[in-house]
């Protein structure tokens, strides 16, 4: 049997627009009294039925990690590596003994570079990197090794 084409779109009904619209008049298709017929209600109402509800079904988050936002890497600005001496590499280490971070919040949060300074010398940067600081380095003739 071959399938033809749907070529006829019927318009949604327009309620409350009289009763030659087809669902016009007193109760619109609403029903007669209650909350559902005043005015909007939440999705997941549902009466008085709380004990059987689905907020009840779902299990409670309780604790202390329900609250936690994820963790951030320490930030170092582009404009700092200019301090450091002409291909060098920058790693973990280097920006720890330059004192821009501290070594315990280094280890547990990690290092990123930002930016959008300007930069005069070739470095080679081995830490996660923005797309835009990581561009200003090579463009400086510099090199990227880690892009995270």
């Amino acid at each position: 049997m071959i399938q033809l084409p749907k070529i006829i779109k019927r318009r949604g009904k327009r309620i409350g627009r009289g009763y030659g619209s087809g669902k016009g008049g007193h109760t619109v298709g609403r029903g007669q009294k209650g909350q559902k017929t005043r005015n909007k209600i939440g999705v997941l109402f549902e009466g008085i039925k709380m004990k059987k509800s689905l907020l009840k079904k779902i299990p409670l988050l309780r604790g202390k990690e329900k609250n936690q936002g994820r963790v951030k890497p320490l930030i170092v600005k582009l404009g700092k590596l200019n301090s450091l001496p002409a291909n060098s590499t920058v790693n973990l280490d280097l920006v720890v003994k330059e004192g821009w971070v501290e070594k315990e919040k280094a280890l547990k949060f990690g290092v990123k570079i930002l930016g959008d300074d300007k930069i005069e010398k070739k470095l080679t940067v081995s830490l996660p990197i923005s797309k835009s600081a990581a561009g200003i380095i090579e463009k400086a003739g510099g090199k990227v090794i880690i892009n995270a």
